[in-house]
């Protein structure tokens, strides 16, 4: 049996984790002194608070080396194989404590680690679908040869409501051309070969910038993978949540359109009314 797990940057819902019975281990959010794990005992809403009143970014850390363990360990005694997803390698050092994991379990031929060269529901795509051939039966090897082939064909993207936030977390080099019309742009933000890069600029309130971010992506939706694509916000309105959903609705082309938020790593380094459209090509 193949097990999947992913670190919690992936930011699956709690309902598709158990769907596709996936296995998630946190990152660390650092506020100030306070150290919390990413989507057990902090909120996005807190992460804001916090940012705001201190005017900075928190630090985050990969995922811890005990907990990667702990969760590693009962399925290599098992028996079982591990393909194991986290965010790209020049976001976070996830990969490597998955690899030392790896090592330290004396288990690296029945353990897998994959680099998403992505963050969000990129990463979550490429992990459901690791999941389904998981669940069909197929080899650790061939689900690992898949996915690399797949790697390439995320397409992850989001509009930010404020250029705020990821210009104090010096995340997207891109973004400190900007920083002087902070509060006037909303850019169009694409991970490219593992990093971000500021794409569109768009202008106006974010309600009209968000849908005409859509509309510009029509093309590569209708031509993208059927089965499923992602909307990711870290805390929109509802009702421009709606409104997106809708829009690809009415393209007629997805099997499954689906709504998750942002879990705390990915809100702190992007702020609230941050939206993204994710499929597969």
């Amino acid at each position: 049996m193949v097990k999947i797990i992913a670190d919690s940057t992936c930011d699956l819902s709690k309902e598709l984790i158990e769907r596709y019975d996936v296995s998630i281990l946190p990152l660390h959010i650092l506020l100030g002194e306070e150290e919390h794990k990413d989507g057990v005992d902090i909120t996005p809403e807190k992460i804001y608070q916090w940012s705001d009143a201190n005017l900075t970014t928190p630090k985050t850390s990969a995922v811890a080396l005990e907990d990667a363990l702990a969760v590693m360990g009962p399925i290599v005694e098992n028996g079982d194989e591990i393909v194991a997803f986290c965010i790209s390698e020049q976001m976070s050092t996830t990969c490597n404590i998955f690899r030392l994991a790896a090592q330290e379990l004396y288990a690296e031929s029945s353990i897998d680690v994959i680099d998403s060269k992505s963050l969000s529901t990129g990463i979550g795509l490429l992990v459901i679908e690791a999941a389904i051939m998981a669940g069909e039966g197929a080899s650790k090897q061939d689900i690992v040869t898949s996915i690399n082939q797949m790697r390439e064909d995320v397409r992850a993207s989001f509009v930010v409501d404020t250029l705020t936030y990821l210009y104090r977390g010096g995340r997207c080099s891109s973004v400190a051309a900007l920083a002087g019309s902070v509060l006037k742009l909303h850019p169009k933000i694409e991970v490219k070969n593992g990093a971000m890069e500021a794409g569109k600029k768009y202008r106006g309130k974010l309600c009209r910038v968000i849908l005409d971010y859509v509309k510009d992506m029509e093309e590569e939706l209708i031509h993208s993978k059927k089965d499923r694509v992602f909307i990711t916000h870290s805390g929109c309105d509802p009702a421009i949540v709606e409104e997106v959903r809708q829009y690809l609705e009415e393209l007629g082309y997805f099997k499954e359109i689906l709504i998750t938020r942002a879990g705390g790593v990915v809100s702190s380094h992007c702020g609230p009314g941050t939206l993204g459209v994710l499929c597969l090509k």
